[in-house]
Parts: structure tokens; C-alpha cells; sequence
């Protein structure tokens, strides 16, 4: 194996980007019978709860070593993180190639076509009704090319989840005091793992409720094609495998769509189909477990913002497609997650 020195300059400017960020506010939802609070992930640089993972990952990377000037970064990704990942690739000087699908919005599509100087884009659907696993073989292509390159693996690199373990929920529990229930969407599983890891250390009573989208195939459900990005996948990714999950919240992502209506309507909160998502999954889950008693203080992440999605999820046409979509899909009968003792993704204490 080739010995690589850490490069002094780019830890320098990374630990400069690092400096310079705040973290995202907590806003209150009011409800009728709930506490409920939203970090505003949408608030990060980039406009979504990625840049948490993205910037730790490429910081830790370069302090290993593992990037160093001339060396090209190459992921898959359905948008979110690979704008992150061109972001703060361009504030470091370092070559980026974002790997997509054609569930990327077409705004965020542009948006890195503009920021890398290449883009590719995968086509053929996988066994699961994504794109995920196509993408991940194209990724492995792009490595074996000449020059050295850098695959961040979102889905099973170990630094995001501590970003938000260490960023994320530090910022969440200081500002939020006691939690009684946590939503997190899931996607990569770096979130939820992170997320869940410090709040259940803190406050060990809390619940947390992973929300997934209906076909996606993380806690068991049947694969069919989805979508909307950002939230499901065609695997089981690794860092799942290390979030303490006490239930999950499956969504249709027309419900998913109405919620983000319902957000902005409310609260003038212009977000994305993974915080619709979570917020869909909120309201039906507390639809069949309503609280007795006092008020419990419901946290959730709001992942993305609505700019991406204005030509689906806030497009009428759009949305009336997906309506009718739902509405004739006849989805297989499933057994809700988890199936049996070797299915649980982790032990809660």
C-alpha cells in the first residue's frame, strides 16, 4: 500500500469552511396536541442536511491522507449529497464526479453540471425498481480509471454518522432539551444512525420512529419504483445496521407530496420530499398512537428545502400523475418491519 501524508494546505482550508459554519435553527410547529420542532437542516449551506456528512467525510479523508491535491472524489448520489459534495469540493479545489439517476431533479441536475466539470448519469433501473445498485457499479467503474480517486461511500462510511452524532444531534439536544419522540427519514442510514445513537445516550426514553417511503426495501417492504429522491433505497445500506430504531413509518410519496403542501400552507416552510416525508409520517403516526396526558415534544428533521422540487412536487401536473399512479398500483402484501428477532437492524438498551 502507497504511505499518503496528509496535505498541510487543505486541512488548513477545510478547518477555515469548518470555522465559518453556524448551525441550523429549531422552529416550532404549533399542534393541537403535540410539541412538535423542526431543525431546519434546509438552513446549511447547501440547502439540506447533507452538508453535515459531506464536509466530515472529505475533513477526515484529507486528514488521513486519503485525498490529496489532484485527487478526483467520485459518488452516487439521488442529489442532496452530491451537491454538498461539489460545494465544498469547489471551495477546496478538489475534482468532483457526482454520479445520478434520473430521479434527480432537473434544478439540482443543472446545478451540478455547472459546479463539475463532469457528470454522470445512469439510466437502467435495478432489481429493486431504483437506481441505486446501477449507480454504485458506475462509481466502481470510475475508480478502476487511471489517476487516483476517492469514493466517499455515504452509505457505509463510518464519519457520517459521526457527523451526526457529533454535529446534528449536538446541536438538536442543546437546543431542544428533552425529546420524547425523534422522526428521522432514511436514505443512507448515516443520519438516523448518528442521530439516534447520541439522542437515545441522552435521553434514553425517547422514541425513535425511522420513516421510509413505500418501495423502498430498507425495513422489508416490497421494491417498486419511486419517485422522489432523497428518502428509501433499492438496499439495506450498512449504517442502518447502527441506528437504534424503535419503530418505523412507512409514507407514499403522494402523501409524502401533500404534506409538503401542507407545510408550506401551515407554516410557510418551503420543503423538500424528504421532509414531507417525515412530517407525512408524523401525522400518521400519531393518528393511530395519540398522546394521554401531558404534551409530548416531538423532534424531526426538516432535510431539504422546496427549491429542487418545483417542478415535481409543487408542480399540479406533476403531482397528478403520481395520483394516479398510486392509485393503480397494487402493491404486494408485505410483513411490517421487523419480521422476526435476526431481522431487528440493532438493540435498543
Amino acid at each position: 500500500m502507497v504511505q499518503r501524508h496528509a496535505d498541510k494546505a487543505l486541512i488548513e482550508r477545510v478547518g477555515q469552511i469548518r470555522a465559518g459554519l453556524a448551525g441550523t435553527p429549531l422552529f416550532p410547529l404549533a399542534d393541537d396536541a403535540l410539541d412538535i420542532v423542526a431543525k431546519l437542516e434546509f438552513c446549511n449551506p447547501t440547502g439540506s442536511t447533507k452538508d453535515r456528512s459531506a464536509l466530515w467525510i472529505l475533513e477526515r479523508a484529507i486528514g488521513r491522507g486519503e485525498i490529496l491535491p489532484g485527487t478526483t472524489v467520485v459518488e452516487s448520489s439521488s442529489g442532496n449529497f452530491a451537491l454538498a459534495l461539489a460545494f465544498y469540493c469547489r471551495l477546496l479545489g478538489i475534482p468532483f464526479v457526482p454520479v445520478i439517476d434520473p430521479n434527480c431533479n432537473k434544478a439540482t441536475e443543472d446545478h451540478l453540471r455547472k459546479l463539475c466539470g463532469r457528470v454522470e448519469m445512469v439510466s437502467e433501473r435495478d432489481t429493486g425498481g431504483g437506481y441505486l445498485k446501477t449507480r454504485l457499479a458506475r462509481v466502481q467503474e470510475l475508480l478502476a480509471e487511471p489517476g487516483h480517486a476517492y469514493w466517499p461511500n455515504q452509505y457505509a462510511n463510518p464519519d457520517a454518522l459521526d457527523a451526526h452524532y457529533l454535529f446534528t444531534a449536538g446541536e438538536l439536544i442543546k437546543d431542544a432539551g428533552a425529546i420524547d419522540y425523534l422522526f428521522v427519514g432514511v436514505s443512507t442510514g448515516g443520519t438516523i444512525a448518528g442521530v439516534s445513537r447520541r439522542v437515545k445516550e441522552v435521553f434514553p426514553h425517547c422514541t425513535v420512529v425511522a420513516v421510509d417511503t413505500e418501495g423502498s426495501v430498507i425495513f422489508g417492504g416490497p421494491p417498486k419504483k419511486r419517485r422522489i429522491p432523497g428518502i428509501g433505497s433499492s438496499i439495506v445500506p450498512p449504517l442502518c445496521r447502527e441506528a437504534l430504531i424503535d419503530e418505523v413509518e412507512m409514507v407514499p410519496e403522494f402523501r409524502a407530496a401533500e404534506a409538503c403542501h401542507e407545510l408550506f400552507a401551515r407554516y410557510g416552510l418551503f420543503a423538500g420530499g424528504s421532509t414531507g416525508s417525515i412530517y407525512a409520517g408524523i401525522q400518521s403516526y400519531f393518528a393511530r398512537n395519540r398522546p394521554v396526558g401531558r404534551r409530548p415534544t416531538v423532534a424531526f428533521l426538516a432535510a431539504d428545502r422546496g427549491h429542487a422540487y418545483t417542478q415535481t412536487i409543487y408542480n399540479p401536473e406533476w403531482l397528478q400523475e403520481l395520483r394516479a399512479e398510486e392509485a393503480f398500483a397494487s402493491a404486494p402484501a408485505w410483513t411490517p418491519w421487523p419480521q422476526t428477532e435476526g431481522d431487528l437492524l440493532t438493540c435498543t438498551p
